[in-house]
């Protein structure tokens, strides 16, 4: 059997992959703004969120249990949407004349002309991320850390937001995620069948630009707010 005629092995499959690991994403991306949103509750409001995310289900699950669960489905989710993002793309680079190429360039909203590079950018700002909040847990504002010796999550997100270039970092990210996301949203919907229509076709599209909006937006207020000095002192 030559290679890619199994089921596994088609573009259709792999679009579905990429369509389910993706609708993994938006569904944790909108928990997380959800959590990151508590910030505004004051420090209180935000620690309690952070120590109950770690003592969700005890004593059936241990501490930090539930962390653990979505981080396994999350990293699953991430092997599978880059082997079939990667596979995809070098089977379109195989196949794709250049006559073809300038046509669909042309044609192309900029979400979907900046999903393969916007999503290399969105992976290592990931991986940042981690280090910065999860990882590694630097102290940033020494100023700000100065007064607090043991940092609480409230504490160290204030004190990283409070660095311009750290929110401009932010922001910088989230609007690739959000070029990503209106487009993704959009392409998950067309490969699960939900795009037959004229109408349901632009439902897709307003639903992949108003998605990626408000998860953009909900991202961005808490840095900004903390930048600005609105939240946090």
């Amino acid at each position: 059997m030559k290679r890619g005629t199994t089921a596994r092995g088609t573009t259709v499959f792999l679009k579905f992959i990429m369509a389910t690991t993706g609708l993994v994403f938006i569904g944790y991306l909108l928990l997380h703004m959800y959590g990151n949103l508590m910030v505004f509750g004051g420090q209180e409001a935000f620690d309690n969120y952070a120590h109950h995310l770690r003592t969700f289900g005890e004593p059936m699950l241990p501490y930090g249990g539930l962390l653990w669960i979505v981080r396994i489905v999350l990293i699953a989710s991430i092997i599978g949407h880059l082997y079939a993002a990667l596979t995809l793309w070098n089977r379109a680079k195989g196949a794709r004349t250049t006559k073809y190429a300038v046509k669909k360039a042309a044609a192309a909203s900029l979400g979907s002309k900046t999903m393969r590079w916007g999503g290399v950018a969105i992976l290592a700002f990931v991986i940042w991320h981690l280090i910065h909040f999860t990882i590694v847990k630097p102290a940033i504002n020494a100023e700000f850390a100065a007064n607090d010796i043991v940092a609480s999550p409230y504490t160290m997100v204030v004190a990283s937001f409070q660095l311009w270039w750290m929110v401009l970092l932010y922001v910088i990210a989230m609007l690739a995620v959000g070029l990503h996301l209106s487009h993704g949203i959009f392409s998950a919907q067309q490969t699960l069948g939900w795009t037959q229509s004229r109408a349901s076709y632009v439902r897709a599209k307003a639903i992949g630009h108003a998605v990626a909006l408000l998860i953009v937006v909900g991202f961005l207020l808490p840095p900004l707010a903390i930048l600005f000095r609105i939240i946090g002192d």
